[in-house]
């Protein structure tokens, strides 16, 4: 499994929110496993999002592809993305 976190602004949540769901399906087609949404508490207009993928090649064309950019477009991203691909390496439980 690949794990891809995405920071980026927006102009307006519930526009933004509503384009991600709307985008939901494109994401499952690739690879998608599903994902946590989570919002800056200092700024709610900056969205933090951690997606879980099959594989790197596939979060990798989701992540690069224009249908990806031309959406995060329309839904009202102010910011250029911050993209990190990571691997998940150990979860620790208290």
């Amino acid at each position: 499994m690949t794990y891809v976190m995405v920071i980026h602004k927006v102009e307006d949540f519930e526009k933004w929110k509503s384009m991600y769901d709307e985008h939901g399906e494109m994401r499952k087609k690739l690879g998608s496993k599903g994902a946590f949404l989570f919002r800056n508490n200092e700024n709610l207009n900056e969205m933090i999002i951690i997606s879980k993928w099959d594989d790197m090649k596939s979060a990798k064309i989701f992540a690069e592809s224009e249908d990806l950019k031309n959406t995060m477009q329309k839904a009202g991203v102010i910011s250029i993305p911050e993209v990190y691909y990571l691997d998940k390496i150990e979860r620790t439980q208290y």
